[in-house]
């Protein structure tokens, strides 16, 4: 290591011991440690006044804070016994594992692909999504369109404890407290305009939307989707189920004015038709631009879908054009329509420098808002069914329980009618949501799936009868591809069948392949991995791990200018969430 490096690493170490503070609970001192203590103590005795706080547990963490050695630990344990209560339930709010290390992005090249160059590159992040929603907020703060996701509500889903004693509180407990910080996060990434959908079974349906009251205000709850998930009920049961919810929150309520399906096919409508003449319009400066790029150099741009001669060279600044500029192109639409798409910020250069329109006000007007009776948006057993013939299962064991149709998905993606969404999936699962977005055939559009990697063989281990047959398909599939015994392995080779139309080893033998096209598109796969921030760990520093064109940055030229990015947006991967 350089002298000048060593110098940039130690004071970039003392800076991120500055910022992480920032994650810490917060305090005043009064007086000694005793005195800070006593009043921690008065401070559990008003929770218990409140009736959010057990009597019993309030004297446990009376003791634990009394024999505790430093302030810091003291208020720890009274943070043990924080609650939530106010939209009428309470549930622990639970830290997240503290560490000092820096968690950060590492892309797995080997199962990273790429077919296209024209086209977005989505995402899989493999890992706990605590860790890399934090991470995502680096890159997509505020930048999120779309999130959906299928949180595991089973309770063989939510630990040991639930399993023991389902009508007791605690079931719901392990789910709520596991969804709180993840939500907090999620409102975080959403944009102004943003849309969450949550899948929830009846059982836990109250305590959930009580949960998203609670983080996203009620005032933003659009509705409460009704699917219906299955032809064939159990009649042996007291009542026959068909139904499961989907809760729908907007991170501002009024930004949402309609939820539609109906003439999807507009959306984000193209001002440009292969079967039109070739012709010239002037377009005005200040529309928007979704290329990654400040500037674009006069000339003939062509992808699949179109082809472009930008006349000017354009200047980009903050997303918007700062110039005037005329375009060649076959052009479906007059340059008074033009203009007006101008006017109304309808049209905007997408990100393979094409030209698109958004729907406008009236023609979102015009639509049909989607009913709360979702009665033929796919079933269960479509999801099963299409999770078979992508992987050539034969046999009645699932690899995955319940998965979610891929229609269910696509149709609430199409609802939201966003031009180039970015769409997020926390509980990426067999990767359904990742293959909805493919399938709506929005072209500019990004998703972005999040995996635990959980080993299949530990699984096994503990797994209940009921499970182990599940467990061992899964374990025999990685086998049959060559991948380790690992969740997530199942769900990027999905991925990789559906938008390449091949197998890990290059086979195109499948089921799926031989009935339908495979979508393309490219897919980067992100693994979390983690750096002391405080020494050199194996002779390397975070400035030598990270790489920050992983998060949409461009490698920098002076390393003083990676320490300072490094230390403005990596703290927050270190600590729990900031209140």
């Amino acid at each position: 290591m350089s002298e000048v490096h060593a110098v940039l690493v130690s004071s970039s170490i003392r800076c991120y011991s500055c910022l992480s503070k920032k994650f810490q609970p917060l305090y005043k001192k009064h007086g000694t440690m005793n005195e800070f203590k006593e009043n921690l103590l008065d401070q559990l005795d008003k929770r218990v006044q409140d009736k959010i706080l057990e009597p019993t547990n309030a004297e446990l963490l009376k003791k634990l804070i009394m024999n505790a050695e430093s302030d810091n630990e003291a208020m720890m344990i009274a943070e043990l016994g924080t609650t939530y209560r106010r939209t009428g339930l309470h549930f622990d709010k639970r830290l997240e594992k503290m560490t000092n290390d820096i968690r950060y992005f590492k892309k797995n090249e080997v199962l990273s692909f790429q077919t296209d160059n024209s086209k977005p590159v989505h995402k899989l992040i493999i890992g706990d999504n605590y860790e890399a929603l934090q991470n995502l907020l680096i890159q997509y703060r505020g930048k999120v369109d779309v999130i959906y996701i299928d949180p595991p509500y089973g309770k063989d889903s939510m630990g040991e404890f639930a399993q023991t004693n389902y009508q007791n509180a605690i079931t719901r407990d392990n789910l709520l407290s596991m969804l709180y910080p993840r939500l907090m996060l999620a409102k975080m990434l959403l944009g102004e305009n943003g849309v969450i959908f949550c899948s929830i079974d009846i059982r836990n349906y109250a305590y959930v939307k009580c949960l998203f009251d609670e983080v996203f205000g009620e005032a933003n709850s659009i509705t409460t989707l009704n699917w219906k998930k299955k032809k064939q009920p159990s009649f042996l049961s007291r009542v026959a189920a068909v139904m499961e919810y989907v809760l729908v929150y907007a991170k501002n309520g009024n930004n949402i004015k309609k939820l539609s399906v109906e003439s999807i096919s507009d959306s984000n409508k193209p001002v440009i038709n292969s079967s039109n003449t070739i012709s010239e319009r002037i377009i005005s400066k200040g529309i928007r631009s979704k290329a990654d790029t400040t500037f674009i150099k006069k000339g003939t741009y062509t992808n699949k879908s179109m082809t472009i001669e930008y006349l000017d060279d354009v200047q980009i600044v903050k997303g918007r054009t700062m110039n005037d500029f005329r375009c060649k192109a076959k052009f479906r639409t007059g340059q008074d329509n033009i203009d007006q798409f101008c006017k109304e910020d309808l049209l905007f250069i997408t990100k393979n420098l094409g030209l698109r329109r958004d729907l406008s006000d009236d023609e979102k007007e015009k639509s049909k808002a989607i009913t709360d009776l979702l009665l033929d948006w796919g079933q269960n057993q479509d999801g099963t069914d299409e999770l078979k013939s992508i992987f050539d299962i034969t046999d009645d064991i699932n690899i995955f329980d319940n998965p979610k149709p891929v229609s269910l998905i696509a149709n609430l993606l199409k609802s939201t009618m966003y031009s180039e969404p970015v769409v997020l999936d926390f509980f990426g699962g067999s990767g359904t949501t990742g293959q909805a977005v493919l399938e709506v055939c929005l072209e500019n559009a990004q998703f972005i799936l999040c995996q635990l990697n959980e080993n299949l063989d530990e699984a096994l281990k503990s797994a209940t009868n009921k499970d182990k047959d599940v467990i061992e398909k899964q374990i025999s599939l990685c086998e049959k591809f060559g991948r380790p015994h690992e969740l997530s392995e199942i769900t990027a080779e999905r991925l990789r069948r559906v938008m390449t139309g091949k197998t890990f080893d290059g086979s195109s033998n499948f089921e799926w392949a031989k009935k339908n096209k495979p979508y393309g598109g490219n897919l980067d796969v992100y693994e979390i991995g983690h750096v002391a921030n405080f020494e050199s760990t194996k002779g390397k520093t975070p400035f030598d791990v990270i790489d920050e064109t992983l998060y949409g940055q461009k490698h920098f030229d002076h390393l003083s200018d990676k320490v300072k990015w490094v230390c403005e947006n990596f703290s927050n991967t270190q600590k729990q969430m900031e209140e």
